[in-house]
């Protein structure tokens, strides 16, 4: 089964935790690249730990938690291959994969309930890629 990354800063620690817990639960094999507490942290240190971990191949897909997930998903997102969402809510986080093949699911942590987090990520891991004329937007990205 592939592995799954998990990074947060101190902000999206909690929730890491909750969804730590889910793939504990649902026998998801993950490497947690951090942070391990509550204590101030820069969310740069953690994004690049997931990014490079996804771009060598020693994880399959990440979560990402800060926040407000932004900062930690703009870190991500300057690594070439990292697709990083940032996502609200059920039907962004499918549109983030079946739309745009991302490869990294990242939240707000301040601004979600555990529960629907939970739920954003099975949703991220069942829903596919539907390719076509998505697949066309993605190779465009790559271009520059």
């Amino acid at each position: 089964m592939e592995k799954t990354g998990l990074a947060a800063d101190h902000a999206g620690y909690e929730l890491k935790e909750s969804i730590r817990a889910l793939l504990d639960r649902k026998q998801i094999p993950y490497i947690d690249y951090g942070t391990c507490t509550a204590e101030s942290v820069n969310y740069a240190v953690f994004g690049h730990k997931l990014a490079k971990a996804v771009e060598s191949g020693e994880v399959s897909r990440g979560i990402a938690v800060c926040g407000t997930g932004n900062g930690i998903g703009m870190t991500l997102n300057r690594h070439k291959g990292i697709r990083a969402a940032l996502c609200w809510n059920e039907e962004i986080t499918r549109l983030a994969r079946a739309h745009n093949d991302a490869n990294v699911l990242a939240l707000p942590g301040r601004f979600l309930s555990a529960d629907l987090a939970e739920k954003m990520v099975e949703i991220f891991f069942r829903t596919p890629f539907e390719g076509g004329r998505h697949q066309e937007r993605i190779k465009e990205q790559t271009r520059f």
